[in-house]
């Protein structure tokens, strides 16, 4: 019996395996749930037979290198109809006579009940991926002809691949896939989903999914089951699966690992409560609420606010990028006794090391503690913080296979504890002092997801960007529509500003930004929720200043290399700066920050629209004193 902890206790569990569904039905009553198992698709035979026969002769004439068998009912519908016409024991001496490459256990099964050994096996989990990573390990294809039994759909990034390589694709398609004869449970289980009745759903096949959604479809209730399931715990048998669950805007909240049925369950089961409770949280969070009144809410008249909006402040506001951090000894008591992701996955802890500096700072705003590289993970990438060190991404994206699974992010469930710390920190500060929310631009994320952290080159990333284009737009647009979805969670969650980071963009010209970025950074802004100010800040090259005003933001920040004043003509001054004292005044005497901070604020004219701050974050050498007295320095000379 399973234990609590692995149990579904008393879930309703809708699955769709039609083989196997008695195998199906008594796995989730052993795991504890209640099952609702409808079959949802049957293979077919293909009705013309001339093409199995015609591809059989091209075998048994030695007119293929190789022959990959997919899947065990499609290499026995290729026996069963080929043998007929050609004979049953020349067709099984010319199989065994190829190199064959079997795809998971049910062909490879298959081809031993009939006497042969399969050349090469296709290692766990069994996808096309690790098809053509076999075959570039074990068996270039570059000028052969490659025999491909398909499944009953065909997988274009398979043969993309086969073809990228080389290799001549000679493609059978012996069955396809048709709904059960009877719709009946299927409906039933449709009718469930879109009613909300049930809460946790398995997956052992793509396909499944895509007779799911077309029922519902013809039945007028895509929408409604697609919204539906958004709630629901979503379990997929493997990564082919989960890729086409994500095509098709379901979620993907358990990949079986390996990709096996016993194990989704399990694994499933193990996990759906807290995932329930999980997806239930961030709702309940990110609901917006109705309309308030313009301007109404105590921290949209603050000076910050204020100045996002270009209106004139009685002082100018200031608050400080990395505001808490390394420098703060309250800090650095905390980060001594957990890892960094340990903190950002803590609301209260977070909301706490946020609050204390800004009650320590005196600063116009706070900004939520979190970190731009957390929203990697839950799209596929392996990060770690290494102690000492800075962040690592252990599968780095190098080629256009690598952006294949990088995974599009359609929800926050994996970023829940971002949200809550949103939630957090806004209930914890006062009303009038407004919140920013923040995440990293599409370059930036990307430049650290292709690079595997920190660069002075950026080798890797101009060479898929320049090399690739294709595939740097895939990623981009991916990473894009994440970052949109990411930051109208933090704004439904109290978030009264949000920031977006592009730190490493300052590495490109004007011609490659414009080109290979801008378009991204606008799209994603454009999906922002309306009325909220977006801070678009980038460093490393004031010529880049101007496009990045134009695609898009309120306000745009600036960093300490060119003037404030220069910097605002080249933006234009129907939007807000923020910037721009160097961060290492900060480490000088006070007459020092005195004089700069007159300097930058001389440059701003008491234009209305400046929001005082650092040209990056604050360094962890800083005296805490020194940033304390800078914010008292900036409110005293700016106050009128």
């Amino acid at each position: 019996m399973p234990t609590p902890t692995e149990s579904f206790n008393a879930l309703r569990v809708a699955a769709f395996e039609s083989r196997r569904a008695d195998d199906m039905t008594r796995l989730i009553e052993r795991a504890g749930g209640t099952p609702f198992v409808s079959p949802s698709m049957r293979a077919v035979a293909v009705e013309e037979t001339r093409p199995v026969v015609e591809f059989a002769n091209r075998l048994l004439t030695g007119q293929m290198d190789a022959l990959v068998l997919t899947t065990g009912v499609g290499t026995q519908h290729f026996i069963d109809q080929a043998e007929r016409h050609v004979g049953r024991q020349r067709l099984l001496d010319a199989i065994n006579d190829t190199t064959t490459v079997v795809r998971g256990p049910k062909p490879a099964a298959l081809l031993k009940e009939l006497g042969i050994e399969p050349t090469l096996r296709v290692p766990v989990p069994n996808t096309w991926r690790e098809l053509l990573e076999l075959l570039d390990a074990k068996l270039p294809v570059a000028n052969l002809v490659i025999g491909l039994q398909e499944y009953g759909v065909t997988n274009p990034s398979l043969i993309a691949g086969l073809e990228a390589r080389g290799g001549k694709v000679d493609r059978l398609q012996v069955y396809t896939w048709d709904y059960p004869e009877d719709l009946a449970p299927l409906q039933a289980n449709i009718d469930r989903l879109a009613a909300g009745e049930v809460d946790v759903v398995l997956f052992t096949s793509a396909n499944q999914a895509r007779h799911l959604l077309k029922l519902a479809t013809e039945r007028n209730l895509r929408e409604k089951i697609v919204e539906a399931m958004s709630r629901m715990v979503v379990g997929s048998v493997g990564p082919t699966c989960s890729d086409v669950l994500r095509e098709l805007e379901l979620p993907v909240d358990v990949e079986a690992s390996p990709p096996k049925m016993g194990t989704l369950v399990a694994q499933t089961a193990a996990a759906a409560h807290d995932l329930l409770a999980r997806k239930a949280s961030v709702a309940s969070i990110t609901i917006l609420p109705s309309p308030a009144p313009e301007n109404s809410a105590p921290y949209e008249q603050s000076p910050f606010m204020k100045a996002c909006r270009r209106e004139p402040t009685d002082y100018t506001p200031v608050w400080l990028m990395r505001q808490a951090g390394r420098y703060m000894p309250e800090y650095r008591a905390v980060r001594s006794s957990m890892g960094f992701l340990d903190l950002c996955r803590n609301p209260k802890l977070c909301s706490e090391v946020m609050c204390t500096a800004v009650e320590f700072l005196g600063v116009d705003a706070a900004i939520i503690f979190s970190d731009l590289l957390p929203i990697l993970e839950p799209m596929g990438l392996d990060l770690e913080f290494a102690p000492g060190g800075g962040p690592v991404i252990h599968n780095p994206v190098r080629d256009a296979s690598d952006v294949d699974r990088v995974v599009d992010l359609q929800s926050v469930e994996a970023l829940h504890y971002v949200i809550e710390t949103v939630r957090q920190t806004r209930a914890d500060l006062p009303d009038s002092l407004p919140l920013i929310g923040f995440a990293g631009a599409p370059f930036t994320l990307a430049s650290y997801a292709i690079e595997g952290g920190a660069s002075r080159s950026y080798l890797h990333t101009k060479t898929l960007m320049y090399r690739d284009r294709p595939a740097w737009d895939a990623l981009m647009s991916r990473l894009a529509r994440a970052v949109a979805i990411y930051l109208n969670a933090q704004i439904a969650a109290g978030a009264q500003a949000v920031q977006l980071f592009d730190s490493w963009v300052g590495c490109l010209g004007p011609h490659d930004y414009q080109t290979f970025v801008a378009p991204h950074v606008r799209h994603l802004i454009e999906q922002i929720t309306p009325g909220t100010p977006i801070i678009h800040f980038g460093t490393g090259n004031p010529e880049l200043l101007p496009l990045q005003a134009a695609a898009g933001g309120h306000v745009v920040g600036v960093d300490w290399r060119i003037d404030l004043g220069d910097a605002w003509k080249k933006i234009g001054h129907d939007r807000a700066v923020q910037g721009n004292l160097d961060p290492l005044v900060l480490l000088a005497g006070r007459d020092t920050i005195r004089q700069r901070a007159q300097e930058v604020l001389d440059q701003a004219a008491g234009r209305p629209g400046h929001i005082f701050n650092l040209g990056h974050g604050v360094l962890q050498q800083t005296p805490p004193d020194n940033a304390r007295a800078l914010v008292d320095i900036v409110h005293e000379l700016s106050s009128k």
